[in-house]
């Protein structure tokens, strides 16, 4: 038998109000609200303001800082939708309090954010400028790293030329068939005395469809122009590679497949044969000038692993010659998800979204690239379409550096000069590690093998003299104070994207440029809550 309690707290759910009269009282002082109305006061808002037309009949606009100030508090919280933002104004006192009770409409939420893309990167500069007043943002480590973040599009909506031809044209052959019967009507109207009263073919698209297609149809051809800029160039290179290889220079890296493969495989053999017989002839020539030869004797030539290894490579370039072509797979007219193999594909949905390979499969989003600093602030994004990370590095970091100087010049604090930038293997190439900028540590494998490595045989300083910009690499993460520096690396970026997937982790909004705008509001928000959790530890 449950006992009965000898009293409650009354639960009077028709009391009259009992909240303090002041806002300002109901929350307390070391909420995060306050702070965000407060940085949001500081900030150059006159751009924001500069659009907002307030004068005429009608009524008076809602006032864009508090608009500002409820976006970026929303996205604090995690909440993007216009929508739910509209709802929290109702529901949740913090949001009440930004928006003083005075709940705007979703769709001036989403029109706000719109209009206004382009202002937030410079938003978030002044943020980061308050970030640095307040002691925060210390450069002596700038980590740099990538992570794919989900469009608001589906796998699903791919599409490729031939389907999108023929959906544009069947548009393109509807509205020629509604316009002839409009016209038609208006005919008969003018005949009747009623004067033509067609709508504005503007007003009767509402969903947009046509103009999507023909975007993702330009898009498709877009790409494929770059695709065969890209074979040409990859045509150019091997042709170097060839001449280079015919000349007796070596070449590093594999043979890259096509015409040119066989002949350079079988330069790359005569130039092994011709070393290794060198290596032959001198030991010969010691012996016959009577003197005795250091070290083993040389192999002979058809033993040596580079010779064999050469020779294998001649071998499978002769049999890719020599084989039949392969009878490509017909494709399944009925199904627009069969695709062919290698066939260029985009989404209609987000014809500037990419399908971005991850650890768990495919998703339809879009590559961001992060730079954050020693303490975990994120000083630098960049929204791309590759799925590479190489060609974002020497951006990221020349945004990296331009932050550190526009600060440093504000603070003159020593914290805020770049120190060193560190990247993963991904950002690993011969461009990447020569290009003039700051000092920079790039792995040139997995982060576990080079730790092993790095224990197993530590490199004492200095570096070899006349090594390239990779070998120099090499012995830098091999020496104690490289591999610990590296170290660095997972424990600051890493994180980071953790928490900013918290706040973003998928885009409301489609097209680059808008889903880039959204990118910065969640670092503006992700750098805020930063400052209020460093000003209340």
């Amino acid at each position: 038998m449950v006992g009965v309690a000898r009293s409650y707290r009354p639960v009077l759910r028709d009391q009259g109000f009992l909240l303090p009269p002041d806002m300002r009282e109901w929350l307390p002082d070391d909420h995060l609200v306050w702070l965000v109305l407060e940085i949001v006061e500081q900030l150059d808002r006159s751009a924001l303001h500069a659009r907002r037309s307030n004068t005429g009949p009608g009524r008076a606009a809602y006032d864009p800082d508090m608009l500002l100030a409820l976006l970026i508090y929303a996205y604090c919280q995690g909440v993007r939708s216009s929508r739910q933002i509209q709802q929290r104004c109702v529901t949740d006192v913090a949001f009440r309090v930004v928006c003083a009770q005075d709940v705007p409409d979703h769709t001036t939420i989403a029109r706000f954010r719109a209009e206004h893309q382009d202002v937030f990167a410079q938003l978030f500069t002044q943020v980061l400028q308050v970030a640095a007043m307040a002691g925060l943002a210390r450069f002596g480590t700038v980590a740099i790293d990538g992570t794919k973040i989900p469009a608001n599009a589906s796998v699903d909506a791919n599409r490729h030329r031939d389907w999108l031809a023929r959906e544009v044209q069947a548009l393109v052959n509807d509205a020629a068939q509604v316009d002839a019967a409009e016209d038609a009507q208006d005919r008969d109207d003018n005949n009747n005395g009623a004067g033509g009263q067609r709508m504005p073919a503007g007003l009767r698209d509402r969903s947009g469809r046509a103009e999507r297609l023909r975007t993702a149809l330009a898009e498709i051809s877009a790409r494929e122009d770059a695709a065969n800029q890209a074979d040409q160039q990859r045509q150019a290179n091997a042709e170097a590679r060839l001449e280079r290889s015919q000349a007796g220079k070596s070449v590093v890296g594999r043979i890259p497949r096509g015409p040119h493969r066989l002949a350079e495989a079988q330069a790359h053999l005569a130039r092994e044969i011709a070393r290794q017989q060198a290596k032959l002839e001198r030991r010969a020539a010691i012996i016959a000038a009577g003197r005795r030869p250091m070290g083993a004797p040389p192999l002979p030539v058809e033993q040596h692993s580079h010779v064999l290894r050469a020779q294998r490579a001649v071998d499978a370039a002769l049999a890719e010659q020599t084989a039949p072509p392969r009878e490509p797979a017909p494709a399944r007219a009925s199904s627009h998800k069969a695709h062919r193999k290698g066939e260029a594909v985009v989404n209609v949905s987000d014809p500037q979204s990419r399908l971005m390979p991850t650890r768990r499969g495919f998703l339809q989003g879009y590559n961001a690239q992060l730079a954050v600093t020693a303490d975990q602030i994120i000083v630098a994004v960049q929204l791309g379409q590759s799925t590479n990370d190489q060609a974002a590095f020497v951006p990221m970091m020349h945004a990296a550096q331009h932050i550190a100087d526009h600060l440093h010049q504000h603070t003159e604090l020593p914290q805020h000069v770049i120190g060193t930038v560190l990247a993963d293997a991904g950002y690993a190439s011969d461009a990447n590690l020569a290009a003039p900028g700051p000092d920079r540590l790039i792995a040139l494998n997995k982060a576990r093998d080079q730790a092993r490595n790095a224990r197993a045989a530590p490199t004492p300083q200095p570096s070899p003299a006349g090594a390239t910009p990779r070998e120099l690499m090499r012995h830098r993460l091999s020496t104690d104070e490289g591999a610990q520096l590296y170290k660095r690396r997972g424990a600051t970026v890493e994180p980071g994207i953790g928490n900013l997937k918290k706040i973003l982790d998928r885009f409301s909004r489609r097209g680059l440029a808008a889903a880039t705008s959204e990118l910065h509001l969640a670092a503006i928000a992700f750098n805020l809550r930063k400052i209020h959790r460093a000003a209340h530890c």
